[in-house]
């Protein structure tokens, strides 16, 4: 009788098995949210309204700059802090001399970004040299470097400019699409065109034929999802990428990687059995393929990821950057006037033509678009791994010194430090003349973050420069750039996404110049 009463070894086992799981859980939890606790210094989860406020950033309540604020002065004067972000401890570090130490000084203890995905889940993704590590990414580094020279710059600024006078041309031949018009969509179509003449040997004109299978393929590959099972798709894949294997879960779509694969594939047969040579991405990595000297051979896989990297910031990240230049050109119509002049001056000592030289001797339209930058970093957050322990100094008065440990994360919050009055004053104004011959030098250094700072920074910042100017100088010889009903200033960036995106897109109005 008494036996009936006693659970069944099944029932045991489970209910140990429960225990054991929820003992596990509490201690990661434990160790999470308490880590820098134990390391003596300013953190944040231990605050309701720190919990509070990430779960308003997942359920899509503030935007991905709010948080960035939030988080960068809820200790102001604290050099780092510690944060939890997906469950991992991390430092959001606020001090540009400390950033300087971590990014150029001692860079050999900090030479990595954070893990993302793991290569065995999303290979088009994780070979890139975004996401490479040590000496695979020093490799690739020296490997495409010289795809980014001011020589190579110089050799592809025609392809670029062709682009451009085909994109305004269109504009220009088609009024009807001029009066309102959403500067995002349309200048993704341009960046479409000059990615695929750069990088891809492809020429494609996005404007005329809209729904060309370049363009199609680059919308639908920047659709991230977003939200709360968004949120808990990207922890799967980020801690747990041997379970996304297992249920074939992936960041992009499958038929992207097809895409790509099947694009490069047919590059290189095309210059393979034509003899076709362009200094360009691909040449240099069919170049490298072909060594039998290195260390890592280079595979189809390597070359498909390195295109697509490419492919996906100057898809995305340039287009952002040109519709930003183009609102605050709209909006600022002083600042509009004094570079269409600037522009018109190079026209005519150019008799009609801006080259490329008389491009980089711009200098006020190095001063707009330096200063769009500041206002609008297109990376909210840089991030870094620590590799080798490294000591701290003290985060402020009263604290000891920290160890960061191996595998620890970094963050440094471009955006918030761009707009921190301490630096940049009145910094919602957008004022060029801070980055003026004779102001220029007045930016505190590591405080003006852009493209990333050290041996890691953006490799294809000259690039993204360059084929942004050159569109805004084409566009201001034919257009004015006027706001419309739909403009809204100051931009409200949307809460849905981790991108710097208006709430109901870039609007502008185009008024065709008189000749």
């Amino acid at each position: 009788m008494d036996s009936l009463l006693l659970p069944s070894p099944f029932v045991l086992l489970l209910s140990t098995l429960i225990i054991i799981g929820v003992l596990k859980i509490i201690s990661v939890l434990h160790h999470t949210y308490f880590y820098w606790k134990n390391k003596g210094l300013p953190y944040l989860p231990n605050s309701l309204s720190s919990f509070i406020t990430t779960w308003k950033l997942i359920s899509g309540y503030i935007s991905f700059t709010d948080y960035c604020q939030y988080l960068y002065n809820y200790f102001p004067d604290a050099k780092y802090v510690g944060i939890v972000e997906m469950f991992n401890p991390t430092l959001l570090v606020r001090d540009p001399e400390l950033i300087k130490d971590i990014v150029v000084k001692d860079f050999e203890h900090f030479p990595d970004h954070r893990s993302f995905i793991d290569e065995s889940v999303e290979p088009l993704f994780s070979k890139n040299i975004f996401a490479l590590r040590g000496d695979r990414w020093r490799e690739m580094r020296n490997i495409l470097s010289p795809s980014f020279t001011a020589s190579k710059m110089k050799f592809m600024f025609d392809l670029l400019s062709k682009c451009s006078h085909d994109f305004v041309d269109y504009l220009v031949d088609h009024p009807e699409l001029c009066h309102t018009i959403e500067t995002k969509e349309v200048f993704r179509r341009y960046t479409t065109d000059v990615i695929a003449t750069s990088a891809f040997g492809i020429s494609v004109n996005s404007m005329k034929d809209q729904n060309n299978e370049f363009y199609v393929k680059g919308v639908e590959t920047i659709k991230f999802p977003t939200g709360l099972l968004a949120m808990i798709k990207l922890m799967i894949l980020m801690k747990y990428p041997w379970f996304a294997k297992s249920i074939g879960l992936t960041f992009f779509s499958p038929n992207t990687a097809k895409f790509f694969k099947k694009i490069i594939q047919e590059t290189l047969r095309a210059r393979e059995e034509q003899g076709i040579v362009r200094p360009d991405m691909i040449h240099l990595l069919m170049q490298s393929r072909d060594k039998e000297d290195t260390v890592h051979k280079m595979s189809l896989n390597d070359i498909v990821s390195q295109a697509f990297i490419f492919f996906i910031a100057g898809f995305e990240t340039s287009a952002t950057l040109m519709c930003l230049v183009a609102h605050e050109l709209a909006v600022n119509r002083d600042v509009q006037d004094r570079l269409y002049q600037e522009v018109q001056q190079h026209l005519v000592d150019g008799n009609g033509e801006i080259s490329y030289e008389s491009l980089m001797k711009m200098s006020y339209m190095d001063m707009v678009t330096s200063e769009t930058l500041r206002k609008y970093p297109l990376t909210v957050f840089l991030d870094r791994r620590c590799a080798k322990r490294y000591e701290l100094p003290p985060s402020q008065p009263g604290c000891k010194n920290v160890i960061v440990e191996p595998n620890d994360g970094l963050l440094f919050p471009a955006y918030a430090i761009q707009r921190d009055p301490k630096y940049f004053p009145n910094p919602d104004k957008f004022d060029p003349e801070r980055f003026s011959e004779e102001n220029k030098d007045n930016v505190f250094p590591y405080t003006y973050l852009p493209f990333g700072l050290g041996p890691r920074k953006c490799i294809g910042n000259r690039f993204a420069l360059m084929e942004t100017k050159i569109l805004i100088a084409h566009l201001l010889q034919k257009f004015t750039l006027k706001t419309t009903e739909k403009t809204v200033e100051p931009i409200v960036f949307t809460k849905k996404e981790l991108m710097l995106k208006p709430v109901d897109g870039f609007w502008v109005g185009l008024e065709k110049r008189e000749t």
